[in-house]
């Protein structure tokens, strides 16, 4: 907390006091409070996203102030496009924000946790228990809760010669997705995207060497995964090949221009010996130009800037195939993936600095003459690109994000393969041991652990909400049976498939995913419960 600069002084006693400067122009909260402005904040925020959570949970419309409109159940995004102006509120979407930075998967169940345990937090408030005690009791069951994650944990080998557990895990992923309906193929394709471009000695996953492309029209089964690079140009003219084969390509940052001073200059063209001289030499700096490429065997030049129809012509009557106005992005892209070297002069072309791609060909789409060009075949096969089709925008702009969110969770599992089972079960396990866990302690911190045990069952709650069943029954039974047969794989069947075993429905999460939930959850609330005073300028409430 930092006090705004005042001056010292004494009453008729002696008594020392602060006089603040421009006081009646702060608002203030204090105590009791501001906890409870701020805890109203942070429920509200996870309120909103509280009917998004599960494969049946429901996609939020967002109007940006332009007139864009997004529709998404994504966590993340939804917070992000939010107009939040409460500082807690702010905490909350930074919070969803850095799961998926970190794991890329449960942006919501996040939310809803911490907005759980806030709701714990204010009724042990009202019951008079110190907030500094619930803290400490809520950051200490959420490390009992991780270790029982770590001892229910299963594992299993990533092995590049069977993918379906890799497969049914991003299908876990997808399954709430606006793509679910091709929810198979998206994983697959996504599971085949990070297995090629996966260090497997380093375990660890590039996510550069993986391009997500989007293109309207079609439908979003013709979603493909391209072994290579596809770059949203065409030839820069109609009548070059549109097909090439062993290509060897100049990857060029340099204009085909004339050069030019680079201060501000002036040319007087007196005369027409002048202009011929003029065109002469711009004449011969382009021949000069491609002479060069050709010379080192380039039979594709990619280009950066573009080039005038003279410069595209000459192009063309020397029979080298161009791509002008390419983004820095993918000129990066395709130079990795085809061992190329980025040439910013002429004079550096040669033969070793030349990219090599199997073949390089022009697609098109629809009536709309749109095209794009695939390199494929490339020298270093590991660059790949994730080429989305759809109706619309939107809905391309929704399967990006979901193919995001199931590449992130491929990562972790390469990077460290140990599993729980989804459905709230992980969930209503952990509160079942933390709840076991509050009866062996003796000092206030019991009623902590009860009440993050309680947040904790959210999620099945929420889950089984949100599916349409009765969400307390549905609990209750699930935790019984939990108990019952000590089966940490029990959760919520909210595809009504009529089994609560999730090993048996393929519901997997990442260990990584589910800890990282409960850690981040409890130290934002930690840090929440710890501000008893708050100081903003402005008159009014």
């Amino acid at each position: 907390m930092s006090f705004i600069p005042g001056s010292l002084g004494f009453d008729e006693f002696g008594t020392p006091f602060i006089i603040i400067k421009d006081q009646h122009k702060q608002r203030r909260l204090t105590g009791i409070d501001a906890l409870k402005s701020h805890i109203m904040a942070a429920r509200s925020i996870a309120k909103t996203l509280y009917t998004s959570l599960g494969p049946k949970g429901l996609d939020k419309m967002m109007v940006s102030s332009d007139g864009e409109v997004t529709v998404t159940n994504d966590g993340a995004t939804i917070l992000n496009m939010m107009d939040v102006d409460h500082e807690i509120a702010k905490l909350m979407v930074q919070l969803s924000q850095s799961q998926d930075n970190e794991i890329g998967d449960g942006t919501t169940g996040v939310v809803v946790i911490a907005g759980a345990l806030l709701e714990q937090a204010e009724h042990l408030l009202d019951q008079g228990i110190h907030p500094i005690r619930i803290a400490d009791g809520f950051e200490l069951a959420a490390q009992s809760a991780c270790k029982h994650l770590d001892s229910i944990a299963d594992s299993f080998p990533v092995d590049i010669n069977n993918l379906e557990p890799l497969i049914k895990t991003a299908m876990t992923t997808l399954g709430s997705k606006i793509v679910n309906k091709c929810h198979r193929q998206m994983a697959e394709i996504a599971v085949n995207a990070v297995i090629s471009v996966a260090d497997f000695d380093k375990r660890d996953v590039n996510f550069e060497l993986i391009k997500v492309q989007g293109k309207e029209g079609g439908r979003l089964e013709d979603t493909m995964l391209v072994k290579g690079v596809v770059v949203d140009k065409d030839f820069s003219h109609p009548q070059m090949p549109k097909e090439l084969k062993n290509v060897h390509l100049a990857i060029l940052t340099c204009p085909f221009e004339p050069p030019k001073p680079k201060t501000k200059h002036k040319l007087d063209v007196t005369s027409v010996e002048d202009y011929r001289t003029l065109r002469k030499y711009e004449q011969d700096t382009f021949n000069e130009m491609v002479k060069k490429v050709k010379d080192a065997g380039a039979t594709l030049a990619i280009c950066q800037w573009g080039f005038d129809d003279e410069a595209n012509h000459l192009l063309l009557k020397h029979e080298l195939p161009a791509v002008r106005w390419v983004g820095g992005p993918e000129i990066e892209l395709i130079a990795i993936a085809t061992g190329g070297r980025i040439i910013p002069r002429f004079e550096e072309v040669s033969k070793e600095k030349l990219g090599y791609a199997g073949k390089v060909s022009e697609l098109s789409f629809g009536t709309t003459k749109d095209k794009m060009l695939v390199i494929e075949e490339c020298k270093n096969s590991r660059a790949v690109t994730i080429f989305i089709r759809g109706g619309n925008k939107m809905i391309i702009e929704e399967a990006k994000r979901s193919i995001h969110d199931a590449l992130c969770v491929v990562r972790n599992l390469v990077q460290d393969n140990r599993i729980v089972y989804g459905g709230g079960a992980a969930e209503i396990s952990c509160a079942i041991a933390v709840s076991t866990e509050a009866d062996k302690i003796s000092s206030i911190e019991q009623y902590a652990y009860r009440a993050f045990a309680d947040a904790l069952e959210s999620v099945p709650l929420a889950l089984a909400e949100n599916s349409g069943l009765s969400p307390i029954d549905t609990l209750t039974q699930v935790r019984a049976r939990q108990i019952k047969e000590n089966n940490p794989a029990l959760g919520i069947d909210c595809m009504l498939v009529g089994t609560n075993d999730m090993k048996e429905q393929n519901v997997i999460e990442t260990l990584h995913s589910k800890k990282q939930q409960i850690i981040l959850a409890a130290q934002l609330v930690k840090m929440i419960l710890k501000i008893d005073d708050v100081r903003v300028p402005g008159e009014d409430f």
